[in-house]
């Protein structure tokens, strides 16, 4: 036996791959991949793969970048690891002296974890705990968005309206006040974009008016809900949304976990709206993808309610193994290092429209519902029909087809159902941009991949 039929059944025998059925591979190997460079991955075979969604949203400069690595190799040499907890380092202080500097005049103290689930439950964490502690102990209730989707721990799972994803835990989940999502496609309201007047914020004010008292925070994805579908809403929303939490003397969470760090053309989202948070999450793009990490930031007020004598237990008691890892610390200061080098932001300019009118013609598709676009990420909406936006069925398997049609094109696609997407490291250029979307036109334009429309058109 080969090394790579062996690594392939010890695949099949001992890992357990997250949101993946496993029965779907019982046939089949996993794509198993071997190195990476840029924006290619290859596999054991020497295929090469553009990755189309940045690894899982977390790739930000591409693979193999060597500042990153020259970093994180130079801090390999001096120190790996050590508690943070009553202990600092240079990297963690540097890391969030440089967050800082890039957030919001108010957000002036950085908390590590290890990932984005952690960097929310921990600002719902700390509002809870600011709340008991400045008198208002009655402010104890949350809210999110439908479609809404903050991690996979039981608290942030409390706090989202992901479909599918967190039904079998529905018992072990605290109450959380849902407001619907800023759904344009699908207008909750029924409105369409010339009459919308933002109408989906109404139920948000009325639990407002009616509870505001006992409301802690309002946890919201700025700009696009993610993994509820790349559902892509106008920064006026967010804007008007934060004002409204503001009045009612709430915090405001903001999940930046997948849109920080140049996803949607500015550093973090944030700024398209002018909203500054009580708390922003963000991980994945921290280090550039190289290594996990995370961080919440927060206010100076929110610091002052945990500050305190020690027998006053005002003390945050919360804490991760790897909190402000120094190799992660590292790798994060050499990704905002290539920011600045490379000019990220500023060459934004030219592949983000660029790969928005590329993505234009996918709409004369019979099957694409809707375009969304935000920066170096565009989704299609597939549908049976245009007239009706019936969806796809979930037994229907489109998604499947097409991450499997994908690598045939040497795409790496993860459908979200029946939401096709690009999420593009920001190093992609105009010339990875018409690959990709000729490749993505050549899976797509395929009605073999799409048996479901041609028989409802013969019943009509």
């Amino acid at each position: 036996m080969s090394v790579t039929s062996a690594l392939r059944d010890k695949d099949h025998r001992f890992l357990w791959h997250p949101y993946t059925q496993m029965k779907d591979y019982e046939k089949r190997d996993l794509l198993l991949i071997d190195r990476a460079e840029g924006i290619f991955l290859y596999d054991v075979d020497g295929n090469r793969y553009y990755d189309t969604v940045s690894s899982w949203w977390c790739i930000v400069h591409g693979h193999n970048h060597p500042t990153i690595k020259g970093g994180v190799r130079a801090q390999m040499e001096r120190l790996e690891q050590v508690l943070l907890a009553g202990i600092s380092h240079a990297p963690a202080i540097l890391l969030a002296e440089k967050l800082v500097q890039l957030t919001p005049p108010s957000l002036t103290r950085v908390f590590y974890s290890d990932n984005g689930s952690t960097a929310c439950e921990i600002a719902v964490k700390m509002s809870l705990q600011y709340w008991q502690q400045s008198g208002q102990p009655e402010r104890h209730q949350f809210i999110g968005l439908e479609r809404g989707y903050h991690g996979d721990t039981i608290g942030t799972m409390s706090l989202g309206g992901t479909p599918g994803f967190h039904g079998p835990f529905a018992g072990l989940l605290f109450h959380s006040h849902r407001i619907p999502s800023p759904y344009c496609y699908r207008c909750p309201m029924g409105r369409d974009e010339k009459s919308c007047d933002i109408e989906c914020l109404m139920p948000l004010k009325t639990l407002l008016d009616k509870d505001g008292d006992q409301i802690a925070a309002l946890i919201i994805e700025p700009l696009i809900q993610a993994a509820g579908g790349m559902i892509v809403y106008p920064p006026r929303y967010l804007t008007r949304a934060a004002a409204l939490v503001r009045a009612a003397g709430a915090h405001l969470i903001l999940d930046e976990v997948a849109t920080g760090f140049g996803r949607t053309s500015t550093m973090f989202a944030l700024e398209q709206a002018a909203v500054t948070p009580d708390f922003l999450c963000l991980s994945k793009g921290l280090t550039g993808g190289y290594l996990p990490m995370a961080a919440t930031l927060t206010t100076e007020e929110v610091f002052q309610a945990f500050y305190g004598d020690y027998a006053e237990n005002r003390t945050f008691y919360h804490g991760h193994t790897f909190s402000g890892n120094p190799l992660a610390a590292a790798a994060g200061l050499a990704s905002l290092q290539v920011f600045d080098e490379e000019q990220t932001l500023a060459r934004l300019a030219d592949t983000v429209p660029y790969l928005h009118r590329r993505m234009t013609r996918f709409l004369d598709l019979p099957w694409v519902g809707d375009l969304r676009k935000l920066g170096m990420i565009c989704a299609l909406e597939l549908v049976k029909n245009k007239a009706t936006k019936e969806p796809f069925s979930p037994t229907d398997r489109v998604g499947w087809r097409i991450y499997l049609a994908g690598l045939r094109q040497g795409l790496i696609l993860r459908p979200l159902g029946n939401v096709v997407y690009l999420w593009l490291p920001l190093s992609a250029t105009r010339a990875d941009i018409d690959e990709i979307t000729d490749r993505a036109w050549t899976v797509l334009a395929d009605p073999a991949l799409f048996p479901e429309i041609r028989r409802s058109a013969s019943h009509e």
